[in-house]
């Protein structure tokens, strides 16, 4: 009959057995991280896109600040001749700025949606291609799995292939990236115009 310990002891050494397999079959799995936003908007067609959205941006932003600053005139004009104006008078101009800011602000609203759509528009097809070569990257390099850099905490410079996704997709490396369809890309929030001051 065998002891108590030597049984105790055969259940421990099977327990640590068990319990370090899948410690040993993650430390033997390969990771890499990828800045992904950067992998995209980095790019040579990233910076196209963003020069695009920035014209697109400023262009929006210009009308409405210029009508933000007419109201804002108006608004001055009706407080110097608050006093001046009969009560009907003054309540119809009153009346009249406040549906003209609520337009502006219906305006802002659609210029800010504008936006996003011609972003997600000029983008998308970049973050397809990246996310190939990603993929293409990691199979060529006996990566298991590829993590977006914003996920953790810390990774070791080496293990970044941000920069040689970049090099490759502007050497033409995404055009036979082929393979599997890619996720949708996240959504950025693009550069909003300001909003109207009441």
């Amino acid at each position: 009959m065998k002891s108590p310990f030597f049984r105790m002891f055969a259940v421990l050494g099977l327990l640590l057995g068990v319990l370090s397999a899948p410690a040993d079959a993650a430390a033997q799995q390969k990771m890499a991280v990828v800045d992904t936003e950067r992998a995209v908007m980095e790019t040579e067609d990233g910076l196209r896109a963003q020069a695009t959205l920035k014209k697109l941006f400023d262009s929006r932003q210009r009308e409405l600040d210029k009508k933000q600053e007419e109201l804002l005139k108006e608004r001055d004009d009706i407080e110097k001749q608050r006093e001046v104006l009969s009560k009907s008078a003054l309540a119809k101009r009153v009346d009249k700025w406040q549906r003209e800011m609520m337009q502006l602000q219906t305006v802002f609203v659609e210029y800010n949606k504008e936006l996003q759509k011609k972003q997600n528009e000029l983008t998308q097809p970049i973050f397809q291609k990246a996310m190939g070569l990603i993929r293409r990257v990691a199979s060529q390099e006996g990566f298991d799995v590829v993590v977006d850099k914003k996920a953790v905490p810390y990774v070791r410079s080496d293990l970044d292939l941000t920069d040689k996704v970049i090099s490759l997709y502007n050497q033409g490396g995404a055009a036979d990236s082929g393979g599997e369809k890619a996720p949708a890309a996240p959504a950025k929030a693009p550069a909003t115009a300001a909003p109207p001051k009441p």
